[in-house]
């Protein structure tokens, strides 16, 4: 049986600064909310959405004999998380400006699972960093660690909304569970809702994708006549104007600082980029992700 209290130490020893330990159980009622959002058509044309929606809300048909899913979380926040000036028409999400969270979070899960390992030889499970169809959001609520916000990203009371999760299932018990995160933090403050260009958050905490800028920057082509409001690749301003991100912390890992500035180029410089310069600067980062091309055509 794996201890609680180690597993925390060790993922503190990892670089995270969140760790929860929940059942991997099945979250009906998690997936019939996500069930309702689909069959409202509010995932636009993300279709992938609409794929092994059974197994994003239950672990255990993701690893075989999964009994437990450790979250853990770390705080990204940056100078660029706060917004930018209102003439700004460059605009990246601030979590895009860092090395790729995907290959930097798996190292630290790999770090992680290294560490159990060394007390527990057999534990046997998999790691998941936003690349395979888990409800990460929705096992960190069970993990304790915070509440889906109006915006339907996760919110902690130390971090706020700039965190990034990562996820360890695995086939062994743990000797003590995390209790669910009781109750939301929101009360009436509308922020978010009010601050979002498109109009894209719902009243039920779930998001319009049609009309949510980080899907027209990143998952899909914009359509002419969406107003990007500036942005080129993501969209933070939902989470900027949030009171628990204005003191939330800055991040204190050095892997997620910046590896760029976007405040500092101008238009004229994106369009002037060749693909290999492109590469060279970027090539670490989440923008490979749109490339080159489509991150311009982004701007207005």
């Amino acid at each position: 049986m794996l201890s609680a209290e180690h597993i925390k130490a060790a993922a503190a020893e990892a670089g995270f600064d969140l760790c929860g330990i929940t059942r991997a159980r099945h979250l009906d009622e998690r997936e019939r909310t996500f069930r309702r959002w689909l069959g409202e058509g509010r995932h636009s044309t993300l279709s992938y959405m609409e794929r092994n929606t059974e197994k994003r809300f239950d672990a255990s048909l993701l690893v075989e004999g999964a009994r437990t899913v450790i979250v853990c979380g770390v705080g990204y926040k940056s100078a660029l998380s706060e917004g930018y000036p209102a003439e700004c028409r460059t605009k990246i999400a601030s979590y895009a400006a860092c090395d790729d969270y995907h290959i930097v979070i798996k190292d630290m899960l790999r770090d992680l699972s290294g560490r159990l390992r060394r007390r527990y030889p057999d534990l046997s499970g998999r790691a998941f960093v936003d690349t395979a169809p888990l409800s990460e959001k929705s096992y960190a609520v069970e993990a304790g660690l915070g509440w889906v916000g109006r915006q339907s990203l996760l919110v902690t009371p130390k971090f706020g909304s700039f965190v990034l999760l990562g996820e360890l299932v695995v086939a062994d018990e743990a000797d003590c569970y995390d209790a669910p995160f009781g109750g939301e933090g929101c009360g009436c403050c509308r922020a978010c809702v009010e601050s979002c260009p498109g109009r894209a958050i719902l009243d039920n905490r779930t998001i319009d994708t049609s009309r949510c800028i980080s899907c027209h920057t990143v998952e899909r082509e914009a359509e002419c006549g969406i107003d990007l409001d500036g942005w080129i690749f993501g969209c933070d301003a939902c989470q900027s104007c949030c009171p628990y991100n204005r003191r939330a912390p800055l991040h204190a890992d050095p892997r997620f600082d910046m590896r760029f500035d976007p405040r500092s180029m101008t238009a004229g410089q994106w369009r002037a980029m060749s693909e290999e310069e492109f590469v060279g600067r970027f090539g670490r980062t989440p923008l490979m992700r749109s490339g080159r091309r489509r991150i311009v055509s982004n701007i207005g």
